[in-house]
């Protein structure tokens, strides 16, 4: 065969063919690797709980749609959940912070107080 050699270089077939080579050794050597007798390989500790784990969906969709789904402002579906009022407050606590500090923050540009000289 005729290989073209790029010019102080190795040929590309010499560079495929050691790759190739170099792929089956390891191949051959991690086949022949023997698990000690008496040993589990694996336990699947977390595996088995994330796989087995219990369907809740339709107890979940119970509560959503306890009383009806289209109940507005008197009932909403995000306030029927146990936890969901305490998540309401903090998330209300968060933004009622932040526009305070940003109103008191606009005031201080706009009426140049609180600088730093």
């Amino acid at each position: 065969r005729n290989v073209v050699v790029p010019a102080g270089g190795t040929s590309i077939i010499k560079i495929i063919s050691a790759t190739m080579f170099a792929a089956q050794s390891a191949r051959l050597v991690t086949r022949n690797v023997v698990v000690p007798a008496g040993r589990q390989q694996q336990k699947r500790g977390f595996i088995n709980w994330l796989t087995n784990y219990p369907d809740k969906v339709m107890e979940t969709k119970r509560i959503q749609q306890a009383g009806g789904t289209c109940q507005g402002e008197y009932n909403p579906t995000w306030l029927k959940q146990p936890g969901d009022n305490i998540t309401l407050m903090i998330g209300a606590g968060l933004c009622g912070y932040g526009l305070i500090l940003s109103s008191m923050g606009m005031y201080k540009l706009a009426t140049g107080k609180g600088k730093k000289d």
